[in-house]
């Protein structure tokens, strides 16, 4: 009896070990990174800022641009940077020791929870983040949701943080981009008309090609920010949107390939009058234009409607799907991100988690065994 009862206990040890090692999940923090004074720089260097075409900088916060202790601020004009320049004056000295401390800051934030270095495809929420297998990188899309306005996303790359072309970044639920932070041990490169969310803290270079958008800051402590053709919007940290999409599935599970309809409701958040040029388009599904709800048949999305979008699809494998919902305030655009994810047990894929999928496995792998032996050392003993 002693045996087996080792062997069971063994074998619940070791499942214990296992959820905690799938199921560690990511820490909010509860405030964001202090910025001191580089809250109104859209770009901060050390050594140089040097840009190519029309590129603009501004945004709520403001649109200085700065160099410390370098003294090169090239491409103003053709670019045009909204806020103040400061090239190696006293607020550039200072916006750099205050750079300092937030990307010290950012750096020593824990516990830091382990993902794929590769970004695209994974959905996060709130916390401290750190790569595994190599540098940061984004090659499609990388969801940031959060139920909280006040989530904190930090990233901490070891060495670099590369996008590539076309890739972005979608805040999803309330999270904002005022509310997350890139802390890169070396250089980052945002790749050719990619979309981008967040502070970057460099310690080298940044560079930021051709048609790149970036929502948040570009702060190099010691060299240069390139620039091409850029759109920098460095905003103040509110929650604020005038229209709201919410996404939801007939079935959020599937025991095999099958059919699911998703439900888009859409309603005006503005409150103050309607929305004009209203269009929702689906990531996997592309542009989705039958609904109902306009009641006094204008297309306009007036305060007092709610307007449903459905779509029927069917799903081979497990997905998660990016709805985008965009429309008029008078001349100005506003917009709204929602996500729905759908497992399917058939062809199902495999999730991204900070635990590899052969240590899992291997894991089951290893109670199955046991379990096994439980039951031959229990059988033993009874026809012994």
């Amino acid at each position: 009896m002693k045996t087996v009862t080792k062997m069971r206990l063994t074998a619940s040890v070791l499942a214990v070990m296992l959820v905690v090692m799938i199921a560690a999940p990511a820490v909010a923090m509860a405030a964001p990174v202090p910025l001191g004074t580089t809250s109104t720089y859209g770009v901060l260097a050390g050594t140089t800022i040097t840009n190519t075409g029309p590129t603009t900088i501004g945004g709520s916060a403001g649109g200085d641009i700065g160099v410390s202790p370098g003294t090169s601020i090239t491409g103003f004009p053709p670019g045009l940077a909204s806020g103040a320049t400061h090239n190696n004056d006293a607020p550039a000295a200072q916006a750099q020791l205050d750079l300092t401390a937030a990307y010290l800051d950012a750096e020593g934030r824990t516990p830091a929870t382990p993902i794929d270095h590769e970004l695209a495809g994974q959905t996060l929420v709130p916390g401290v983040y750190s790569p595994v297998g190599g540098d940061f990188q984004l090659s499609g899309t990388l969801i940031l949701n959060s139920t909280d306005p006040d989530g904190v996303f930090v990233f901490q790359c070891p060495a670099t943080l590369t996008t590539s072309s076309g890739s972005r970044v979608v805040l999803a639920g309330q999270a904002q981009f005022c509310r997350v932070f890139w802390q890169v041990t070396s250089s980052a490169t945002l790749g050719t008309n990619s979309i981008f969310v967040g502070h970057i803290f460099a310690l080298t270079n940044i560079t930021a090609n051709t048609g790149a958008h970036i929502q948040g800051q570009l702060l190099a402590r010691n060299a240069a920010v390139n620039l091409d053709s850029n759109t920098i919007i460095n905003g103040y940290c509110e929650y604020s949107t005038d229209i709201h999409v919410v996404k939801t599935a007939s079935a959020y599970s599937l025991a095999a390939p099958g059919s699911v309809t998703y439900t888009y409701t859409v309603t005006n958040t503005f409150g103050e009058g309607p929305l004009t040029n209203v269009h929702l388009t689906d990531d996997k599904l592309g542009a989705i234009t039958s609904f109902t709800g306009d009641t006094n048949s204008n297309g306009e999305l007036d305060t007092t409607e709610t307007w449903v979008y459905t779509r029927t699809t069917n799903l081979t494998r497990t997905t998660e799907n990016i709805a985008v919902v965009t429309a008029d305030v008078g001349s100005a655009p506003t917009t709204d991100t929602a996500v729905a994810r759908v497992t399917v047990a058939a062809g199902q894929l495999l999730p991204n988690t900070a635990t590899p999928w052969y240590t899992v496995l291997l894991a089951g792998v290893a109670l199955t065994l046991l379990g096994a032996a439980g039951y031959w050392m229990t059988t033993r003993k009874i026809h012994a």
